[in-house]
């Protein structure tokens, strides 16, 4: 693997990279569950010239790209008002933009673990948070020196908020909700986690990497939102994935801070060295705009209507895709999930191998990730779907069939009648 002494054709480079590509997923077919979120043609039209224009910016110094500073400020402030920031008293949220739920978790991880330090002194700081939680505040608590009280879920796969409360102590730094969890696709009760965290002076962290362009306009297409945003009191940060559900390309993220005075506390200022003043609001120096330009074009060009019309869809695909998993005998729907994601596991007393299912659709083209326990596979479903979920449900039920060692059966019938 010795680095070539003289450079290669472009023809040939891009020719040799298209060959690396051949067994990665193909995301285009709708065949994938994450990973990747199609908007369709326009959203890749017009995220693919922003990122031409953007290739090269770097975000470190916004003097010398003020288009970026204003790129940030004004994604930023639109998440905030889809979060309802308005209900602040400041009447506006704080935050920046990061490369993804992981960085934007250990912002708001470093802010809280800074201002306990600050405001109450505390040493060695503690998370509270459900089995649940992302593994990235595991990730931030590692690297930031902070002790983690894990709480069990209850049945309905949601955060046992009792649990909780008897872990809440005077070293709490930060208590953790998520709205929804990424697991099962359910989402904790924010108001009692955050009334937790309010008890004792802590931060509280609604991690909704996975939500926060989906619980918005799902609430307006009619769906029942239980409250969990900055209509909360106590909710003091929000992660935010706009690559995700948001539909831009990877990687760009919202941090998302309750106020100004919250939002210092994750920006790193150093002076004491030869190279002059260095200010750095999140956990990278460098930071590319094309992945901020992107943000904005895509926001820019779908509006509050075109997510509205991509989470309708977004949530037709969960909805049919839950009915249909749940017709097959053999298998169940972890945790009674609203939006776009589903867990499927076998059911309970039955000995179908759920790994061994997810190999045979991976034979047919479908890609799940897997979880354990128990061993269950993950879909986020989105409107890349669209268009396939029959399909898959077809083959699901021969899947289960031949990993049962069954001839399969003609389920076309009961898909047909599926609402």
């Amino acid at each position: 693997m010795a680095f070539a002494q003289a450079g290669r054709p472009v023809d040939e480079v891009i020719a040799a990279l298209t060959e690396k590509r051949a067994n990665d997923v193909k995301w285009g077919d709708g065949r994938t569950f994450g990973m990747v979120y199609d908007g369709g043609p326009s959203v890749h039209e017009v995220a693919e010239q922003a990122a031409r224009l953007y290739l090269h910016e770097n975000a470190l110094n916004t003097q010398a790209f003020p288009s970026l500073a204003a790129i940030q400020r004004e994604v930023v402030g639109w998440t905030g008002n889809l979060l309802n920031d308005h209900h602040l008293p400041d009447g506006q949220a704080s935050g920046f933009l990061t490369s993804g739920g992981t960085e934007s978790i250990l912002c708001g991880v470093l802010a809280a673990r800074e201002r306990a330090a600050a405001e109450r002194g505390i040493i060695e700081p503690e998370i509270v948070l459900a089995e649940s939680a992302h593994a990235a505040f595991h990730k931030a608590a590692h690297n930031f020196g902070l002790t983690i009280r894990t709480a069990p879920v209850r049945d309905d796969w949601t955060a046992d908020v009792d649990a909780m409360a008897a872990m809440v102590g005077p070293n709490t730094a930060l208590v953790v909700g998520s709205a929804p969890q990424y697991p099962q696709g359910v989402q904790d009760d924010i108001p009692a986690i955050a009334a937790l965290a309010e008890s004792v002076g802590a931060n509280c962290h609604v991690d909704a990497c996975m939500g926060g362009f989906v619980l918005p306009f799902a609430e307006r297409l009619g769906r029942q939102i239980e409250p969990w945003d900055f209509r909360v009191p106590g909710v003091t940060t929000i992660s935010a994935d706009i690559h995700k559900l948001g539909y831009a390309p990877k990687g760009v993220s919202v941090i998302l801070h309750r106020s100004k005075k919250s939002r210092k506390y994750q920006t790193f200022i150093f002076g004491d060295w030869l190279g002059g003043f260095y200010a750095s609001p999140n956990m990278q120096g460098t930071r590319s705009g094309l992945p901020m330009a992107c943000a904005w074009a895509v926001m820019s060009h779908l509006g509050i209507d075109g997510y509205v019309e991509l989470t309708r869809q977004t949530l037709i695909n969960a909805d049919r895709m839950r009915v249909g998993i749940m017709a097959i005998e053999e298998l169940r729907v972890l945790g009674d999930g609203q939006f776009h994601l589903v867990a499927m596991a076998a059911e309970e007393g039955c000995d179908l191998d759920v790994f061994a299912l997810g190999d045979a659709l991976l034979e047919r083209g479908w890609y799940h990730d897997r979880q354990q326990p128990p061993d269950n596979l993950h879909s986020t479903v989105s409107n890349t779907n669209t268009g396939v979920i029959d399909d898959y449900l077809t083959d699901l039920a021969e899947c289960v069939d031949a990993v049962q060692g069954r001839t399969t059966v003609d389920r076309s019938t009961t898909y047909a009648t599926l609402e």
